[in-house]
């Protein structure tokens, strides 16, 4: 296990940080710290104008004992009932509530969620577009290669993450072909 993964673990079992499991590829992740997502959490709570005292608990329960008791990034639906019921009487409403950003149902296992970062559809979908784009310059060229700088230089159309950041995610994600990769990371790691 390396330095990063090692710190990472120990943040997250402090409740410093929350990783969260991504919908753009295999094994895509995000950390967040903690004090951010609760904030994210009632950002959502404020848009959506929660009708009655009992819909409001809701949202505080899921903060106070599920977040802080189930560190994973994804919990089941028993479990997730289970723990929310300490609280009261949990409906299907309930979960309804939660499932508008906070928690999304995993399409592979319908009775388990992940939980998610409200909002954050919009980065996710540049990340994959930019992913592409940056792809797409490369495969468009003679040899599939391009010089780093008139690649950093290049505008994407479809993402607010600009060139940089897709160039080391798809370094880190070993999408980009192997001597290509060396050739960056050599240029890049040095350039920093």
């Amino acid at each position: 296990m390396t330095q990063v993964v090692r710190e990472l673990e120990s943040l997250r079992r402090d409740r410093v940080l929350r990783i969260f499991k991504l919908n753009t590829g295999l094994d895509d992740h995000a950390v967040m710290l903690m004090d951010d997502y609760l904030n994210q959490i009632e950002h959502v709570v404020k848009r959506m104008e929660v009708k009655t005292q009992d819909d409001f608990m809701v949202f505080e329960w899921f903060k106070t004992h599920v977040i802080h008791s189930k560190p994973n990034t994804s919990i089941g639906h028993q479990e997730l009932c289970s723990l929310l019921s300490l609280w009261g009487k949990v409906k299907e409403e309930h979960i309804s509530l939660l499932n508008a950003g906070i928690i999304i149902r995993q399409l592979i296992d319908q009775n388990m969620y992940w939980f998610a970062i409200p909002n954050i559809g919009s980065v996710l979908k540049g990340l994959s577009q930019g992913r592409n784009e940056v792809l797409s310059f490369l495969n468009r060229r003679k040899y599939k290669e391009m010089m780093l700088t008139p690649l950093e230089k290049k505008c994407l159309r479809l993402s607010p993450l600009d060139t940089r950041f897709h160039l080391r995610d798809l370094i880190g994600s070993g999408s980009l072909p192997s001597g290509y990769r060396d050739f960056l990371d050599f240029f890049i790691s040095f350039r920093c």
